[in-house]
């Protein structure tokens, strides 16, 4: 009975310290729009392939703190309008990162409410402060369309939303989020949904699977790479196959791209003379993507 009793104990301090940690979030972010932190079943995590945790240079890393975390941020910014479609930027984090570093450290909130689109901003919590690329659940086939599809009854739900139609949907990652974006691409479900993909010094492989979706879906690709972030090679080589082929695309250094080539071409490939770290944020990268985007304007 007396542990029964510290059960009860830890399962309520837990619900008061995530109901404590949703309000100092969402008065951080207040002036800029509504703040939604729940716990879904199509989160990316926990997922079976990360019950033992994950090792990474020898180091393991738990799965009590790195891979039980089944958190998604959603955020609605102010003058939002509701649509008979609900579009949606889902924005996955790197390494070593999670939903609130990713918030603090790159501005993603600030950029998007500056980008005025009238879409919904996702981000899920992919592993926890850890080394690792495993995009969870979400690298399972049909499971994006069911994290989508769990998110807008829970938004509908609350009335924040009219309609329950999926519309446009924008990927969005910063390093080792390639590899779930890339696996969204292949078998999420919703492919078909999906206009555009923005990677932030990200494109260390799968390059399969963005050619093809680029080929079939006639999607939008930006691509800002580093010399030292470790995707200089794999963007070369992407570049010099689209060319063997004859698909346009168009390259640039960060300081010459103006958003008329962001808007004027479907496949994007941008030099940057920042640091891994400062592609999303410094130069507001995520906001002019964003802001030259498919997405409707409020």
């Amino acid at each position: 009975m007396r542990y029964f009793i510290l059960a009860i104990i830890l399962i309520l301090l837990a619900s008061v310290n995530q109901n404590i940690y949703s309000q100092l979030l969402q008065d951080r972010y207040d002036r800029f729009g509504k703040l939604v932190i729940s716990k879904l079943s199509n989160a990316p995590f926990p997922h079976p392939k990360r019950i033992n945790g994950h090792t990474y240079d020898n180091k393991t890393y738990s799965y009590e703190d790195h891979y039980s975390d089944s958190t998604v941020l959603i955020f609605i910014p102010k003058e939002f309008k509701p649509k008979q479609e609900n579009g949606f930027v889902i924005h996955f984090h790197g390494w070593y990162n999670n939903v609130d570093s990713v918030l603090s450290q790159f501005n993603l909130i600030e950029q998007f409410y500056e980008s005025r689109k009238n879409a919904i901003l996702i981000i899920p919590q992919g592993p926890k402060n850890a080394p690792d690329s495993f995009g969870g659940k979400l690298e399972d086939e049909n499971r994006f369309r069911n994290f989508i599809s769990e998110i807008t009854e829970l938004l509908y739900q609350k009335e924040l939303i009219t309609n329950k139609q999926t519309g446009n949907i924008i990927l969005s990652g910063h390093s080792g989020a390639y590899k779930v974006i890339s696996f969204i691409l292949m078998r999420g479900g919703l492919t078909d949904k999906i206009k555009e993909v923005f990677l932030f010094d990200g494109l260390y492989g799968q390059i399969e699977k963005y050619t093809y979706w680029l080929d079939h879906f006639n999607g939008k690709f930006i691509n800002i790479y580093t010399k030292d972030g470790g995707t200089k090679d794999q963007s070369e080589n992407l570049m010099q196959c689209l060319d063997a082929w004859k698909i346009p695309f168009i390259f640039k250094n960060e300081d010459e791209i103006g958003n008329q080539d962001l808007k004027d071409n479907k496949i994007v490939f941008i030099y940057s003379d920042l640091g891994h770290n400062e592609v999303i944020h410094v130069r507001s990268q995520f906001m002019k993507f964003l802001k030259t985007s498919s997405l409707e304007d409020k």
